[in-house]
């Protein structure tokens, strides 16, 4: 079709811009921070299914979101309430995803880089306003404009974190159970996400001291939810999402990037933990809820309680896979990756199963291709070598990260504004099947098992308290923590804190001490 006017050149200058942002992080991602293979599972093949889904989902799902809740609202909520789209990786992945499958279509001849250009332009938006209300506090679009830094948290829930952790010390009795409980629940997420880091994350570093700052790790998807492989097997986990803030001493977190992960100097090791607290967050609480933090004996009990239940529902979680068939590998790895942005759409309470566990019957055609070898090379050729014909650049080129003449994505063309042709979508989302078995209509949330009708109802229904102060940022506060408003903002945060209940605003770090175990 020709241009009909309802594309703007301010509107391509930003997407190709934002897509350059991504190109770049994902290149270096891609060729610092990971392998992607497993002796288990067939990892090349279901990340290029999971792109292509994304490339034919992604745009129709985004929109019934903003059908009810916009993408800076959604992101306004994950920050205030502190629900699991906290993992940085969504930042990332939503557009990275996306991407991924519209450049390999256009090297397969399947799409130009003139064919569904309203929807690349709405998912670049989507994301961009979605990630500048997550990142309101930094004021940044990424962790990697931030020197690969994720600082989200306001002041006041960091307050309640730091002075509510217990602290300890390696060879104690809780330095033990949070250990020992990190590495089982670290052992079972990966599994959950066959075998990727998507059920785990982390975010900060933020300063506590000259020798000490706090990181804070999330799991998500650890009881029976979204995922159908764990029905049955999760039934024993309490606790959908579990977050373990983190004071670390006598190690510096230089790096916390876009994929969740970091580095420290000198190497993060786990006696350098000196604290820690634990909570649990979904959809439908009012912020952080503590869990096990009524006493350090009663923490230290709980860790040992989860410790056990992780290796348990791990131990069920590989006798089920050992029976499933390479396509059922195929696809719960593909519905992995493709639903890392899932919660968003549990925030907006549109979350529908048929949209985020199935693959769409167009992704589906190109199976067959997926054989280990062939997936192997297109990945590596697509993600690491950017040796496709698209990729290609003139030959004065010099790729940032790389000095080649390459780009990891193609922009969109700006002669459309000329009358070119273009296709405005790809389509609505198509019909999906799975080779896995039916999910079963149990969801574990803070309110108990729901049905997924009654989840998605309670959330529409759930008014936060902390809406009433959205647009009361951090800049806001320091120029008002005096004021009766700023203290009623505080006092619900330290709402359910063991030390701050009732403190109210205008507290230092300082003055925090004081409380110190």
């Amino acid at each position: 079709m020709a241009n009909t006017g309802r594309i703007s050149y301010a509107q391509l200058l930003e997407t190709n811009n934002l897509l350059q942002t991504v190109t770049d992080e994902t290149y270096w991602l891609c060729v610092t921070r990971t392998v992607q293979e497993s002796k288990l599972f067939p990892v090349p093949p279901y990340m290029l299914l999971s792109y292509l889904n994304a490339f034919y989902r992604y745009p129709s799902l985004l929109r019934k979101i903003e059908s009810r809740m916009s993408a800076e609202e959604v992101g306004d909520r994950v920050r205030t309430m502190g629900i699991k789209c906290q993992n940085p990786a969504v930042g990332w992945a939503l557009p990275g995803f996306y991407l991924l499958g519209r450049e390999w279509l256009i090297n397969m001849g399947l799409l130009r880089p003139v064919d569904a250009v309203e929807d690349c332009i709405y998912v670049m938006d989507f994301w961009k306003r979605f990630q500048l209300s997550w990142h309101r506090n930094d004021g940044h679009i990424t962790n990697r404009e931030y020197g690969h830094r994720s600082q989200i948290l306001p002041e006041r829930r960091l307050q309640v974190f730091e002075t509510d952790l217990y602290r300890c010390e390696a060879g104690d009795g809780l330095h033990i159970a949070a250990s020992q409980f990190l590495a089982s629940a670290s052992q079972y997420g990966f599994l959950i996400s066959c075998e990727s880091r998507i059920s785990l994350s982390n975010s900060g570093p933020y300063k506590l001291g000259d020798n000490s700052e706090m990181i804070v790790r999330d799991f998500m998807d650890l009881a029976e939810g979204d995922l159908p492989w764990l029905d049955g097997v999760a039934a024993e986990v309490p606790y959908n999402n579990l977050t373990v803030p983190m004071m670390v001493k006598d190690c510096h977190f230089y790096l916390v990037d876009d994929w969740g992960s970091f580095e420290s100097e000198p190497e993060f090791r786990a006696e350098n933990i000196a604290g820690v607290g634990l909570y649990t967050s979904d959809p439908l609480t009012e912020g952080y809820l503590p869990v096990g933090m009524a006493s350090r004996d009663e923490l230290i009990e709980t860790f040992n309680e989860f410790n056990e239940v992780c290796k348990d529902a791990t131990t069920k979680l590989w006798k089920r896979i050992a029976g499933w068939t390479r396509d059922q590998m195929i696809d719960a790895g593909a519905l992995t990756y493709f639903a890392i942005c899932k919660d968003l759409a549990h925030v907006a309470g549109v979350y529908e199963h048929e949209d985020w566990m199935l693959i769409d019957e167009r992704a589906e055609r190109f199976r067959p291709l997926l054989n280990d070898e062939f997936s192997r090379d297109c990945l590596g050729e697509l993600v690491g070598l950017l040796t496709h014909p698209s990729q290609r650049c003139n030959e004065y080129t010099m790729m940032q990260h790389g000095d080649g003449p390459t780009r990891m994505y193609t922009p969109i063309p700006y002669s459309i504004l000329d009358g070119d042709g273009y296709t405005p979508s790809s389509g609505p989302v198509y019909p999906g099947a799975s080779n896995l078995p039916p999910k079963e209509d149990r969801y574990r949330t803070s309110q108990g098992i729901l049905t997924l009708a009654e989840y998605n109802r309670q959330v529409r229904e759930f008014q936060p308290m902390a809406q009433k102060y959205r647009h009361l940022d951090e800049t806001w506060v320091k120029f008002n923590y005096d004021t009766p408003l700023a203290d009623e903002m505080y006092k619900l945060e330290q709402a359910r804190s063991r030390k701050l209940e009732g403190r109210g605003a205008g507290l230092t770090r300082a003055d925090l001490e004081q409380f110190a175990d």
